[in-house]
């Protein structure tokens, strides 16, 4: 494992999911590209865009975007490892529910997700 791809000052894409705030979908959790900074959702919400990002692109390190949590994950060798700091902010507002973002979550979204 080669953590030269991680770029420390790449900030995050956004405060949620770039492609499901562009189509008006939701997600459940939120991981960020240690590469890019491009924030997607977890592999539980319905449209998995991360790991979309990664298969798009090949940017194999994330790393959560969920408050309290600091872990990275790479897809490549499918194990999590420490990174280094990233730009911040380091996850999504404290004030958004989970699943979100609010107002855009179907009452069965139990029934949709993976």
């Amino acid at each position: 494992m080669s953590l030269d791809e991680i770029d420390p000052t790449a900030p995050p894409s956004g405060e949620g999911c770039a492609e499901c705030d562009a189509h008006g979908g939701w997600w459940v959790h939120l991981r960020r590209c240690a590469v890019c900074g491009h924030v997607g959702c977890c592999d539980t919400s319905p449209a998995q865009h991360a790991t979309l990002h990664f298969r798009e692109t090949g940017h194999r390190y994330v790393r959560s975007f969920e408050p309290g949590e600091d872990w990275f994950w790479d897809y490549v060798a499918q194990e999590d490892f420490s990174g280094p700091a990233l730009a911040p902010p380091q996850c999504r507002p404290e004030t958004q529910p989970v699943p979100g973002p609010a107002g855009r979550v179907p009452a069965d979204w139990r029934e949709l997700i993976h």
